[in-house]
């Protein structure tokens, strides 16, 4: 039985690193005052080059991970089937492509060999995690494509994933503002937690973060959901930024970035983090055993 006593050591994880300036600027930010303990890279965004320089002087104050992308951006090389227009598609219909049969796994493969490549040439290194653009991780296709490019690449090295398959009990119990969201995304996260695990890919336990973007409701009281019944070596998944033109062109959500990086500067996060018992951990700090 978990010791309630003991600290949970949970990993906060910044989403989209790369995809505009201003994201940058508040992820670096939140990293420097020890804020957030990861964040994961959209290697494939225009800015990626530039952005990757600014963050590569923290690479040991924080985790860096690669932000598996097959939506939405340009992908880093040619993709006939998926982007044969030189654009990703819209979750949406990748996902129904994906359960429906309707993806090439070699596809996939090159593609995720590429972006990791372009994590390399910046870093010089393996990313401490992988995770996906929308989840798309966890799809079918889109997993057995990953499954077969860490076995080849990354295995032995210490790379971790994200595990998206947070308990549904959980899920509904703490309230949280996106719980149908949550639940879908938990649901098709099962199996790639199932199969990760048994080939012993280390991540994380317990998934939180979800959300709309249409809430109504402060960011406060949100995170609040995020860290009801939380338990041990959880991740948090979280999108905080400061909107610029760059933003707005790639993506539709900035007031809400900036919302979030407003509370994590604010006194009221330590205190939620206290108060939940919650201490943010590395990544790479938690336990390999899965």
């Amino acid at each position: 039985m978990p010791d309630a006593s003991r600290p949970k050591r949970v990993v906060l994880c910044a989403d989209d690193y790369g995809i505009a300036p201003g994201v940058g600027v508040a992820i670096r930010d939140l990293i420097e005052r020890g804020r957030l303990t990861s964040t994961s890279c959209m290697v494939v965004s225009p800015h990626w080059p530039a952005e990757a320089a600014l963050l590569k002087p923290l690479a040991g104050r924080a985790d860096i991970g690669l932000h598996l992308t097959l939506t939405d951006q340009s992908p880093a090389g040619e993709m006939p089937t998926i982007a044969p227009q030189g654009r990703l598609p819209p979750v949406s219909k990748l996902t129904i492509r994906a359960h429906t049969g309707r993806l090439r796994r070699a596809e996939i493969a090159a593609e995720i060999d590429r972006q990791l490549d372009r994590f390399e040439d910046a870093f010089g290194s393996l990313p401490g995690f992988v995770d996906g653009h929308h989840h798309v991780h966890q799809l079918p296709s889109v997993r057995d494509a990953l499954l077969e490019v860490y076995g080849r690449r990354l295995k032995g090295h210490g790379v971790r994933v994200r595990y998206c398959d947070e308990p549904l009990s959980s899920v509904f119990r703490s309230g949280m503002g996106a719980g149908a969201r949550a639940a879908m995304i938990s649901v098709l996260g099962r199996h790639f937690g199932r199969i990760g695990r048994a080939a012993g890919i280390p991540g994380n336990v317990g998934f939180r973060g979800v959300r709309t973007f249409a809430e109504r409701v402060p960011y406060a009281d949100l995170f609040a959901t995020y860290l009801a019944g939380i338990g041990d070596r959880a991740l948090i998944m979280c999108h905080p930024g400061l909107a610029d033109a760059a933003l707005a062109a790639a993506d539709s959500v900035g007031a809400q970035r900036e919302e979030e990086y407003r509370y994590f500067l604010d006194e009221r996060f330590s205190s939620a983090l206290r108060a939940n018992g919650v201490v943010l951990t590395l990544f790479r700090q938690l336990p390999a055993d899965v």
